[in-house]
């Protein structure tokens, strides 16, 4: 089930982020809209619209979400190989994405503490702007 799931979410994802499925959605809105003076602009036209935009709305949260959430572990996982392969990086980052909000500002500002004040890291960007 999972498996297909995925599947079923990658194809969709992947097709509503073209620029025909943008070109259809604006279609089938520019129909309803030209169809309101037939119907006369009756609660049933405007429902016709709110139901499809909500249904459409509902189920896609749920697939973009998923793309979303593998992105991010793909991400990650690419991330903890540099971590580990990269001599001087500290193993200890790989898997930080599991702390909680308070522990990842915690070690945020502990990390930050480490390499200087904000005013030496505005110069040290200010520079490598000007450089380029």
């Amino acid at each position: 089930m999972a498996r297909f799931f995925e599947w079923i979410a990658g194809k969709v994802v992947r097709a509503s982020g073209q620029p025909s499925a943008f070109i259809l959605a604006l279609a089938i809105i520019l129909i309803w809209a030209v169809t309101g003076p037939v119907f006369q602009w009756s609660d049933t036209w405007q429902l016709v619209i709110n139901t499809g935009t909500t249904i459409v709305t509902f189920l896609m949260v749920f697939l973009i979400q998923n793309a979303q959430n593998r992105d991010a572990s793909a991400i990650q996982a690419k991330l903890d190989e540099l971590i580990r392969s990269v001599g001087k990086a500290r193993n200890e980052f790989i898997g930080i994405e599991h702390l909680s909000e308070v522990e990842l500002v915690a070690l945020l500002k502990a990390i930050e503490a480490i390499t200087g004040d904000e005013r030496s890291h505005r110069q040290a960007i200010e520079r490598l702007i000007r450089s380029r």
